[in-house]
């Protein structure tokens, strides 16, 4: 499975409950050249041996709002292995939201993300960028390690030359700030097992030294199973907007959502898809290389527990209903991709062979097992893991909603943190 290869793609692809717009760490500026925003480069040298109050890495969904935040007050450094959605003729850049009835005005996240959440001279995004692992020095004396800084290297393979970027040294007593990884499921265990954090028997296969024995790091990914019906469309219905609800069982560990989609060149088709909200079946995530460029070894174990077999077939058979509906058969044809009235081995069968990601992958920097409460990676300084990576499920319909709060929550507790003179370690 590939990771994400634009900044804030997350951002920019939504169903469902939440609409919200593109990468917006700060006000938005003209794009420059290359689509790029005067506080974005793609230029290594740049920002190679300087450095800033906080890395952050990774501009996703979470990246973005804490890496804003954190730059009202300190300087940031957010590291994107992807580039810059503006000026992409692929991309479409639309704005989202839902009128309130009772303040009867339209809301969005994007009008609600204003340009004094963040300082755009305090921040700079490093795009096509892939970080190699994690600086750390040991203080023999303190009897303690702590994160320095990044090793990063460019995206594209021209050159395998390695840069680095630091953390600012404490001034006054005061706390240093940290390295935040906030690449995701696949991205951030990744990084650790990269720098040396992980399980030691993992990392002695690599021959990268061993900064800490952890064995959670890696473990416990899982991934929403899916399973999706597509019916021919009804010949009077056109193709309409994204779908803005979902329905949700309540008797049930899963939710339905339906999407007009192309089934060919010239003709579309309602795909009527469910997933299970909270799958007993754990995976794990491995190193492939020491390159950071290429993914790792991922295992979700799909439907692997019986329990999980059983929810998707009854969820296939709550499709079945839905799509025989009154409400529903109004939008469909007469034909579907499968024939839904099978038995229950034939069901499940169907579920093995059809099952397909949501891309809600998390888990793999549990709190509690890699990351305590605080996000803080135990047994090392000044390095934290937030983002779904740290989730033992994924919330919601959709976690983006919850991800993109957790970046910006984490970011001015952070911040109050610092202001009282409180220490972040």
């Amino acid at each position: 499975m590939s990771q994400g290869s634009i900044l804030g793609l997350g951002l920019l692809v939504a169903s469902v409950f939440l609409f919200i717009d593109s990468f917006e760490c700060t006000e938005y500026s003209p794009p420059s050249t290359q689509g790029e925003l005067p506080y974005m480069t793609s230029n290594v040298e740049e920002v190679s041996g300087k450095s800033f109050d906080y890395i952050v890495v990774g501009g996703g969904t979470l990246g973005c709002p804490l890496a804003a935040t954190l730059s009202e007050k300190f300087s940031v450094l957010v590291v994107e292995r992807g580039g810059s959605p503006y000026g992409n003729p692929f991309l479409d850049r639309e704005y989202y939201g839902y009128p309130l009835i009772q303040a009867d005005e339209f809301s969005s996240v994007a009008q609600q993300f204003t340009p004094s959440d963040g300082n755009p001279k305090n921040i700079t995004v490093l795009l096509n960028a892939t970080v190699k692992n994690i600086i750390f020095h040991n203080n023999s004396k303190a009897n303690e390690t702590r994160a320095h800084g990044i090793r990063f290297i460019k995206s594209d393979g021209s050159t395998n030359q390695t840069y680095e970027a630091y953390l600012n040294e404490a001034k006054n007593l005061g706390s240093s700030g940290d390295v935040i990884l906030s690449a995701g499921a696949l991205g951030s265990p990744q990084i650790l097992l990269l720098s040396g954090i992980g399980p030691g028997r993992d990392l002695k296969n690599f021959d990268i030294p061993v900064v800490l024995d952890l064995e959670g790091v890696g473990e416990g990914i899982q991934d929403n199973p899916s399973i999706a019906v597509v019916f021919d469309t009804s010949p009077q219905i056109q193709q309409g907007e994204p779908p803005q609800v979902a329905g949700i069982a309540n008797d049930f560990k899963f939710f339905i959502e339906g999407v007009v989609v192309w089934t060919s060149f010239n003709s579309t088709g309602n795909r009527i898809a469910a997933k299970i909200a909270l799958p007993v079946s754990k995976g794990k995530l491995k190193l492939n290389s020491t390159d950071p460029r290429r993914n790792p070894f991922v295992t979700f174990n799909y439907l692997a527990e019986e329990e999980d077999l059983e929810q998707c077939v009854n969820m296939v058979q709550l499709l079945r209903r839905v799509a025989g509906s009154e409400s529903v058969t109004v939008f469909l044809g007469h034909h579907s991709q499968s024939n839904l009235n099978s038995s229950s081995n034939q069901l499940r069968q169907f579920c093995k062979q059809n099952v397909k990601t949501f891309y809600h992958n998390h888990g793999g920097c549990i709190v509690g097992s890699v990351v305590d409460h605080e996000y803080r990676v135990s047994g090392v300084k000044g390095l934290r893991v937030i983002d779904s990576s740290t989730f033992t499920e994924s919330p919601g319909t959709n976690p983006m909603a919850t991800v993109l709060m957790l970046g910006r929550y984490q970011g001015i507790k952070l911040l109050r943190e610092r202001e009282n003179c409180l220490p972040i370690d």
